[in-house]
């Protein structure tokens, strides 16, 4: 009995995976048949990219809305199946934002079809793209190969890598224009790289760089797609060139040219516009360009999809939000704009700690300094101008934070992403939605039990207004950034906005309101070669009635001391700490970090610290 019983078993498991092994020569069957017709019934036809990426789109499309139910599966292989659909579902949706793990799935998918289903060899690799011709690659193929062996050497750093081995990332001067230089990475760099570094390429290398070149142009973000995998600070594109459609300036302008530029130097289209933010420069990268306006305009269309944050539209001609990866995207598109454009900002979560941030001499100083601001709850401001690093330095300041305390974060596009580095902490980050201001978010903070409040940008009057209430006596301290200059353009601005929104009618009273919540800014630069570092930190000093403790910047208010500057290169301690802050900022701190903050005091400046 037992004997019969397992002959048939046997007998069944042969008839599923027969069956299986049907399902399967049927499908690719469809597949062939399906390619075939994709030709004119041209079996002999060359392939190229675009036969490809048709054969590809049928294929995924059949895999992904394949119907099961008359296959004659067992119960459990049709439930696999059923699962298997949904997995692909999903990562075809999530790869093009910004998942580089649904991306991998995908184009090994892509692989596998390309190869098992199509049945691509070396002849059809060679036709697609000249491998085995370099004289025949365009710049583009050069730059991809080089690219792709990068990649498979140091990975998320390969761009970099690449920049930096040929010192593709230095200032550049044309021979008309020897006292203005410009970043850019040229058609003869990218030769002279693609010469020196280019080797034989195996078959399955081969089918990877064709792949991804189908990836693309079919899910992903064109040219940019690897670029912005990339450990870089942002990428960008249609932001240079002449927008479609677009005129001259005048009627006496020369018709064979609409830039500044001399005769000699072509005018490109706005959609020849790639540029990449890397180590505080803005480089531009002529030799690659997304094919047409409407390529460009696929791109900004599903950049910045992830999550659904509404619909780009005329009536809504901005949207800010971020990937799945943690970048922000903004994209914009006309009328709004003179033409379609997106803007990637990445964010380096790994390099978020001040020692990383913080180099030159003496960087002891400041890293000290910032880390007993923290410890001591002094409400302090971030400034700089955009790109200077305001964002990253913050994530590295709120290790510094107590872990005991309790954090609430205002953004207008999740960018901090403070739960990702320190997931054992009480955070909770808010944003602005199309229905939900800052101000409303900021007034909800209120009633979440939180210790520290950070917002991840004042940039609205309202916003700047909350932020000076909330600092008086919604929360224990508040960190903030801001675009402001100086320190005085800082409390101007803050000062304005608590006119404007009429929170206060008096010029004066509302100043005095704003001196008495700032207590320390921390302001970065970006010098012309990309070189970050603090430019000053400065303490805000109040005037009292009975006693003004003033420092060199004496105003009718208030007056300030630049704690710190940075010289030649290094950091130096200038004006000491107010013995009421440093006071104030010991009552804060547990006993090791209050002597330890004394010491430091004393290290650096004369003075009586202990009282």
């Amino acid at each position: 009995m037992l004997y019969a019983q397992l002959i048939n078993g046997i007998i069944l498991t042969c008839i599923v995976l027969l069956g299986i092994v049907l399902i399967i020569v049927k499908y690719r069957g469809n597949i062939h048949s399906r390619h075939s017709i994709s030709r004119d019934g041209k079996e002999n036809e060359e392939a190229t990219l675009e036969t490809l990426m048709e054969y590809i789109k049928n294929a995924l499309h059949e895999l992904s809305h394949s119907q099961m139910a008359d296959a004659g599966l067992h119960e459990e292989e049709y439930r696999r199946r059923i699962h298997q659909r949904a997995e692909l579902r999903r990562a075809l949706k999530d790869c093009a934002n910004g998942s580089s793990g649904d991306k991998r799935f995908v184009k090994n998918l892509m692989v596998e079809l390309l190869i098992n289903g199509y049945g691509i060899n070396e002849k059809i690799v060679d036709s697609v793209m000249p491998f085995s011709r370099p004289e025949l690659l365009n710049i583009q193929d050069q730059f991809e190969i080089v690219f792709y062996q990068y990649q498979q050497k140091y990975g998320a750093d390969a761009l970099s890598r690449l920049l930096d081995t040929y010192d593709l990332a230095e200032m550049r001067y044309s021979q008309s224009h020897e006292e203005d230089g410009s970043y850019l990475v040229t058609e003869e760099d990218i030769r002279y790289v693609y010469e020196c570094e280019h080797r034989p390429l195996s078959f399955l290398e081969k089918v990877d760089i064709i792949v991804q070149r189908i990836y693309q142009h079919y899910k992903g973000f064109s040219v940019i797609d690897d670029i912005r995998d990339q450990r870089i600070d942002g990428v960008s594109g249609g932001v240079s060139g002449m927008p479609q459609g677009g005129n001259p300036p005048s009627a006496d302008w020369p018709s064979d040219r609409y830039t500044l530029e001399q005769v000699s130097e072509p005018t490109a289209n706005g959609y020849e516009s790639v540029w990449i933010f890397y180590k505080g420069k803005t480089i531009h990268l002529p030799f690659l360009s997304f094919g047409s306006e409407r390529e460009l305009k696929r791109v900004c269309q599903n950049i910045y999809k992830y999550n659904y944050p509404g619909q780009l539209s005329e009536a809504n001609g901005y949207k800010v939000n971020e990937m799945k990866d943690g970048s922000r995207v903004v994209v914009v598109r006309p009328p709004f704009s003179e033409s379609w454009a997106f803007f990637v900002r990445k964010f380096d979560i790994q390099s978020a700690s001040l020692e990383q941030l913080i180099k030159g001499e003496n960087a002891d100083f400041p890293i000290q300094l910032l880390s007993y601001l923290m410890k001591g709850s002094r409400i302090t401001a971030i400034t700089g101008a955009q790109g200077s690093g305001k964002t990253t330095l913050l994530m590295a300041m709120v290790k510094h934070i107590y872990a005991s305390y309790t954090l609430r974060v205002q953004e207008m596009a999740f960018e901090l992403h403070l739960r990702s580095i320190y997931s054992r902490r009480n955070i909770l980050t808010f944003r602005e939605t199309d229905h939900i201001s800052g101000q409303q978010g900021l007034d909800l903070q209120k009633k979440t039990d939180g210790t520290v409040n950070i917002l991840g940008e004042v940039a609205s009057d309202e916003v700047a207004a909350w932020m000076i209430q909330m600092s008086q006596v919604a929360s224990l301290f508040t960190i903030f950034t801001h675009h402001a200059k100086t320190f005085r353009d800082l409390v101007f601005s803050l000062r304005n906005s608590l006119l404007k929104t009429g929170v206060f009618q008096h010029e004066g009273i509302a100043e005095e309101q704003v001196v008495h919540v700032i207590n320390f800014d921390v302001h970065l630069k970006r010098d012309a070669e990309g070189r970050r570092y603090i430019e000053r930190i400065t303490e805000c000093v109040p005037h009292n009635p009975d006693h003004i403790d003033a420092g060199t910047n004496t105003l009718a208010n208030y007056s300030y001391r630049h704690v710190m500057e940075y010289r030649n290169g290094c950091y130096i301690p200038v004006e000491p700490i107010t013995a009421k802050s440093a006071k104030e900022m010991c009552e804060q701190m547990n006993a090791k970090d209050a002597s330890g903050f004394r010491s430091f005091l004393a290290r650096y400046w004369e003075g009586d610290y202990e009282s």
